[in-house]
């Protein structure tokens, strides 16, 4: 039997479940959004961001995972997101909510800032345990994708791939865009070798990505 390269991310067992489960759903707090990078909180402490094009569901994803509707919030327009955005787990660790990149409704001048600020963050973060590469499982992989993945191999951050609204895809279209997948991230070195499928709307997914973000020191 052949393995496939970057196999879909196991389940995981009831006790790693439950506890991810109770970090996610406990208490969490927004620390800040900052604007400059100056006005980064220190890093002494793990870390994991969420970074991807704009709509691709980065919002409702955060909110799925911790089970909140309005922690992140989410919008239909393009680019809402011009901060990054700092929220506090229970143990301590950050979750971070990346700028969109990619096509924003907002003018020239102010993405061009908050682009800029989204490639210092991840080429110069060293608390940053993960990033996790959001992938609209509609589109695949495109080249302003390619180019995060790019920064993220020179920056030597470890990212992994998750692709999102998966529940809005027909099963032979899903696996024509998991294997573009894989062929993309065959050519990045800071690749983590499994992706994760997620619906934020059906559920799908979010207990395996809790369980890996818990299991990161």
């Amino acid at each position: 039997m052949t393995t496939l390269p970057f196999p879909l991310a196991e389940e995981p067992d009831d006790a790693s479940r439950e506890a991810a489960r109770k970090l996610f759903t406990s208490e969490i707090d927004f620390l800040k959004g900052v604007v400059a990078m100056d006005g980064l909180p220190p890093d002494d402490r793990p870390e994991v961001c969420f970074a991807g094009r704009s709509n691709v569901g980065k919002s409702s994803l955060i909110n799925a995972l911790t089970g909140r509707k309005g922690l992140a919030r989410a919008s239909n327009t393009p680019g809402r997101t011009q901060e990054i955005n700092f929220f506090t787990l229970t143990d301590g660790r950050y979750l971070v909510d990346l700028p969109g990149y990619g096509f924003a409704n907002a003018p020239v001048a102010v993405v061009q800032k908050w682009q800029n600020l989204l490639k210092q963050y991840l080429s110069g973060r060293a608390s940053l345990r993960r990033a996790f590469v959001l992938i609209d499982a509609r589109h695949g992989v495109k080249s302003v994708d390619e180019e995060i993945m790019s920064l993220l191999d020179r920056s030597a951050v470890t990212f992994q791939a998750v692709l999102t609204k998966a529940d809005k895809m027909k099963a032979k279209d899903l696996e024509r865009i998991q294997a573009q997948v894989r062929e993309k991230l065959s050519k990045h070195p800071a690749a983590y070798p499994e992706i994760v499928m997620t619906s934020s709307e059906k559920g799908d997914g979010i207990a395996t990505l809790r369980a890996i973000i818990a299991g990161l020191d």
